[in-house]
């Protein structure tokens, strides 16, 4: 069966990945998202579904997965890649995140860390291996070490390309410094990126990525379902948990936008979900939402083979700017 929507591949680093990635956060989290091993073969089912329609680029980290489940979220995907039938298993890109845990002080243990990572997805290279976080903002005499780390796992071969996450501006320019003195290209840098994420930060983040010839991915591009239209300022029902009680703070702040995403999304007879997702390519970055069911999967890709008009990112923009509520930030992002 053909692809839906042909698009061209997006260069990052030494690899070539769909515009658009996938999420995995969820599969294995029982806290945020409710995950259970019952839930495994939809998972697959939507793994296969967007790899057959070309989506290549799949994020994850060695931390996602909630207590006896840390490491689940790789342990699937190295399944699904492998029982995948299409053939094309060479030409899935795996992006995986190593924590910044206290006990990781030495290069050797970055290493230990990746060879871990690459057990549980049964692969002998990953695509992109990503410092999860900066320690900088909390134990900064810690950072020299993961960068080190990170050098040797592309030295070694282990990855195609190396990547950071939730490093701001300053701190981004450092490592890149850094990395660039050992003859190490950084290709990628995960930030959250959504229009409830628009903020100073992420703009000074991609201009430095920019002029550094570095990949923005953009993580919570629906800013973890707020975008979706599936939840409105006026509803007494949110998700579960601690999500529930960021929804009920932020909702209320933000119908401006939620209105003109709506209008967006009518007129173009696409979803809100598929027009916030568009946003971020359109801003030249790859977005990774998250997924957890097959509609979630088909939906998202209604995001790709299109492009919003420079009037319609105007609009949803100053809609935006207008909503007085943000998203709260991940408590790693360093400056």
């Amino acid at each position: 069966m053909p692809a839906l929507w042909p698009w061209d591949k997006v260069k990052l680093g030494p690899v070539k990945v769909s515009p658009m990635g996938l999420g995995t956060w969820a599969w294995g989290n029982t806290l945020l998202w409710g995950y259970n091993p019952s839930m495994d073969n939809e998972l697959q089912q939507l793994f296969n579904f967007a790899t057959s329609k070309g989506v290549n680029f799949f994020d994850t980290a060695d931390s996602y997965g909630t207590g006896k489940l840390n490491g689940r979220s790789e342990i699937l995907l190295g399944k699904f890649i492998r029982e995948f039938q299409q053939g094309t298993q060479k030409d899935i890109v795996i992006a995986t995140k190593f924590a910044a845990y206290p006990w990781r002080v030495t290069p050797w243990q970055m290493v230990q860390a990746c060879k871990g990572s690459l057990r549980r997805l049964q692969l002998e290279q990953l695509g992109i291996g990503q410092l999860h976080w900066s320690a900088a903002n909390y134990a900064p005499f810690q950072e020299q070490a993961l960068w080190s780390g990170l050098a040797e796992i592309y030295k070694e071969g282990l990855v195609k390309a190396v990547g950071v996450s939730n490093y701001g501006p300053k701190q981004l320019v450092k490592i890149h410094k850094y990395l660039e003195k050992q003859g190490v290209p950084l290709s990628s840098a995960q930030v959250q990126f959504s229009l409830l994420s628009m903020g100073t930060d992420q703009m000074e983040v991609k201009s430095v990525c920019d002029d550094l010839g570095i990949k923005v991915i953009a993580y919570s591009p629906l800013g973890l379902g707020m975008l979706t239209g599936k939840y409105q300022a006026s509803s007494t029902i949110f998700p579960q948990g601690p999500r529930g009680l960021l929804f009920s703070r932020v909702l209320p702040g933000i119908t401006p936008l939620l209105d003109a995403l709506e209008e967006i999304a009518r007129k173009r007879k696409k979803t809100m979900s598929q027009v916030a997702i568009n946003w971020c390519i359109c801003k030249g970055t790859i977005p990774i939402p998250g997924v957890k069911t097959l509609d979630q999967a088909r939906e998202n890709l209604g995001a790709l083979g299109w492009r919003l008009s420079s009037d319609e990112i105007a609009q949803i923009e100053a809609a935006a700017a207008n909503s007085p509520q943000k998203m709260i930030q991940n408590i790693f992002q360093t400056k």
